[in-house]
């Protein structure tokens, strides 16, 4: 289940690194203004800032979890475990988030928060065994 937990966690970083480069890379872009339901390029580029900040936000996010991960992996599976606990946890909040603040956000919430609830359950059950 271990490893289960980190294919997962591993999942949830791309999905957040996905989040990342749209928010903080394309956001004005059509593609992406369709994806977040950004009605036009003067709104896209009204909340530009903001979105290029919480773009690092999900990276770091993503960072965190492969960080752990990789130690994890190494055998250090104490400060591994907690950093993809740490990570994910805070995936599948900020998914919770999402669809409370926006009860039509779910699909986009259940995409950012389901794997890495996955990774979080799976990791807790191979850890306790």
């Amino acid at each position: 289940m271990i490893v289960v937990g980190l294919v997962f966690a591993a999942i949830a970083a791309l999905i957040h690194v996905y989040i990342f480069v749209s928010e903080s890379l394309t956001w004005t872009s059509s593609r992406t203004r369709k994806t977040f339901g950004v009605r036009s390029l003067e709104e896209a580029q009204t909340t530009r800032a903001m979105a290029f900040n919480q773009g690092f936000y999900n990276l770091f996010l993503a960072v965190s979890a492969l960080l752990g991960i990789v130690l994890v992996a190494a055998g250090v599976t104490a400060v591994g475990a907690t950093l993809v606990f740490v990570a994910t946890g805070s995936m599948v909040a900020a998914g919770l988030v999402l669809v409370l603040s926006n009860r039509r956000m779910l699909r986009p919430a259940a995409i950012q928060a389901v794997p890495p609830l996955i990774a979080v359950v799976a990791l807790a059950i191979g850890l306790a065994v």
